[in-house]
């Protein structure tokens, strides 16, 4: 029973261990996928994202993210993932598009809808422009995220997103009654932070508390903008 108990003791503080990531000076692409446990077209989309996970890309050239928006909710299944927060982001970007609808499922591309998966197409290979360098830092339940790049900006905007891979539930109403639907890169929050410039670098301090997380994604963009300037992301510790 205590080796038992020790054991609990260490997982609960690896749970909590410092975890840095970075960037590289090359452009790192955002890719978010807007999805819901009430669409039956779904899950074919979010097989296809989880399969970045084997992709020697991930993190480094692509940072996925998985929003599962809320007006599926009253048409049978409640998704437990939902937030109407997540919607509002897809109807931006559509808004930005010029277009008046917003679909499932659905991607996004740096800030571009991207259809490419339906037909197989592999994501776009990266430009390798340079984007500066975007650093988060994961320690005692806070984000530090550091930007340094030539944007000549006065501010930015930051977003930390928590993630949770290989998720699943037992779905027992709607359109995918009966099944059991995975999911990886499942954004469990989101927010957004304004950071003004300090002698060319963009330092700001965000809350992280987020037990279920087991990866992040962060990125920042000029403000209001859709586009990424930076994205970085990778496994918790």
């Amino acid at each position: 029973m205590r080796y038992l108990w020790i054991l609990a003791i260490g997982a609960l503080v690896s749970a909590h261990a410092e975890t840095t990531l970075r960037s590289g000076p090359q452009r790192a692409s955002l890719l978010e996928l807007y999805t819901s446990e009430g669409c039956s077209s779904c899950p074919p989309a979010e097989a296809w994202l989880d399969g970045l996970k084997s992709d020697s890309r991930l993190w480094r050239e692509v940072v996925p993210v998985a929003f599962h928006v809320d007006y599926w909710d009253n048409l049978g299944w409640k998704d437990r993932f939902a937030k109407q927060q997540y919607t509002a982001r897809q109807q931006a970007y559509s808004i930005a598009w010029g277009s008046s609808s917003v679909y499932t499922p659905g991607f996004v591309l740096d800030g571009q809808e991207w259809q490419g998966w339906v037909s197989g197409n592999p994501l776009p290979a990266a430009d390798n422009e340079s984007a500066g360098k975007l650093e988060v830092k994961i320690a005692n339940k806070t984000a530090s995220i550091e930007f340094a790049g030539s944007s000549g900006l006065k501010e930015i905007d930051a977003y930390v997103a928590p993630l949770e891979m290989n998720v699943s539930s037992d779905v027992l109403s709607g359109e995918n009654r009966g099944r059991r639907l995975a999911h990886s890169f499942l954004a469990l929050s989101l927010s957004k932070q304004r950071i003004s410039n300090d002698n060319g670098v963009f330092k700001a301090d965000v809350p992280f508390d987020y037990p279920a997380a087991n990866a992040i994604a962060v990125w920042v963009t000029a403000p209001e903008s859709v586009q990424p300037l930076q994205a970085v992301g990778g496994y918790l510790r």
